[in-house]
């Protein structure tokens, strides 16, 4: 079936009391339940649908999107782990199935984890994968260093954040390095630290060279807009600054020593207070 995992706008072909009928690429016909519909569609009306399999193993069009299409990899909770698999939390009311032969490692029932939607070739089913280094690619070189990419937190290790990049590439954001907090699933801007010879990318949260300071200066003026003070200074506690804004201490002095310089802050004994324009 062409439209199996993918959102596909079919026509309804007809009409029966269990719902509405729509025409595939190949001529056949596949369950719309009645509870999507309006009670105003006309035979021949299109309808956006995603075509999964039910309980049953039979296909059926709903109005949902899940958090991943046929080919796409998505962060999902494990809902329930039995002998031959567990079943994921995709945001479907039936959940996806992944094999015990498709896992990376074990799962455990609450625990995140990335996972592909592939189709099972052998019963035509659509189930899920996590051993996601099957998919991944190593040549890097169309990235360089400084480069703002969209990562996918997936995994957290001794070293740092694991994180996917644009569904191919997989990254590393050191734990020395993230002054903000970061959960798995979360999706964040990132940008490119290193690209390493075996395929995988050094990231970072901020960026680099002057877009990086000007945005450490945005934030700490976003923050001195609330009160007009910030009780931070050179000599706080870096723990202290990355509660506050989410910065290294290094960063945080950067940008204080930008702001002094464009007369926009006054440093004080106790922290920084906003100048206010007359």
């Amino acid at each position: 079936m062409e439209e199996l995992g993918i959102l596909s706008t079919l026509p309804i072909a007809r009409f029966t009391d269990n719902g509405a009928y729509l025409t595939l690429s190949d001529g056949a016909e596949v369950l719309l339940p009645k509870g999507y519909l309006q009670g105003d569609e006309r035979e021949g009306d299109e309808q956006e649908v995603f075509i999964y399999t039910d309980s049953e193993d039979r296909p059926v069009a709903v109005k949902e999107r899940p958090v991943a299409l046929l080919d796409e990899f998505a962060v999902m909770e494990a809902k329930e782990v039995t002998k031959i698999g567990a079943f994921m939390d995709w945001g479907l009311l039936k959940d996806l199935f992944v094999p015990n032969a498709e896992m990376l490692s074990p799962m455990e029932k609450g625990k995140k984890y990335l996972v592909r939607v592939c189709v099972d070739y052998r019963t035509n089913r659509l189930i899920g994968v996590s051993k996601y280094r099957d998919f991944l690619i190593e040549d890097t070189r169309g990235y360089e260093q400084g480069q703002e990419v969209k990562a996918l937190i997936f995994e957290e290790t001794d070293l740092g954040f694991k994180a996917l990049i644009e569904d191919r590439f997989e990254g590393l954001f050191y734990r020395n390095e993230v002054f903000t907090s970061l959960e798995i699933g979360d999706q964040v801007r990132a940008f490119i630290k290193k690209v390493r010879e075996d395929g995988k990318l050094d990231l970072q949260l901020t960026p680099t060279g002057r877009q990086k300071y000007d945005e450490g200066c945005e934030r700490i003026l976003q923050e001195l807009g609330k009160s007009g003070f910030l009780p931070l200074h050179d000599k706080s506690d870096p723990e202290d600054v990355r509660a506050v804004l989410g910065m290294s201490k290094k960063h945080f002095k950067q940008s204080i020593g930008q702001l002094y310089k464009q007369n926009r802050i006054m440093i004080q004994e106790n922290g920084i207070a906003l100048v206010r324009e007359d």
